[in-house]
């Protein structure tokens, strides 16, 4: 059986799917709509955001530059998040989706759970950390 097909697929050609299946088809929804919704903040950004020419106090144009590098700069983790995301659903269809890219041990899922665009399990994370940590000193 591949793990890659998708839960319409195994249902489809009368195969159950395993209990780690389907908690990951329950990430890749929420993956999915976490991807839709930051799509839509971001297209809202960019329609809402005021022309700084529009303000003829040059107090108020530079406040209204401070708060549009801010939520530029919010869009741009977003972007990174939106990646991360589209990584996770790629993972997920070639049936990768939960192995550790360090060690290639199966995550838990408590871990995916909590963070689904993760590719580290708990100890490979901690000695990334670790190491980062170390580098700092």
């Amino acid at each position: 059986m591949e793990d890659n097909l998708s839960k319409e697929s195994y249902m489809t050609r009368g195969m159950p799917l395993t209990s780690r299946q389907e908690d990951i088809q329950t990430i890749r929804s929420r993956l999915l709509m976490h991807k839709q919704q930051l799509l839509a903040e971001a297209e809202a950004t960019l329609t809402a955001m005021p022309d700084t020419a529009m303000f003829p106090d040059l107090g108020d144009q530079a406040s209204a530059e401070i708060d549009r590098n801010y939520v530029l700069k919010l869009r741009g983790r977003e972007q990174k998040l939106l990646k991360k995301i589209e990584k996770a659903l790629e993972k997920i269809e070639k049936g990768t989706y939960g192995l550790c890219e360090s060690c290639g041990a199966e995550i838990e899922f408590k871990r995916l759970n909590a963070r689904p665009v993760t590719t580290l399990c708990i100890d490979c994370k901690i000695e990334q950390e670790e190491e980062e940590k170390m580098r700092e000193d």
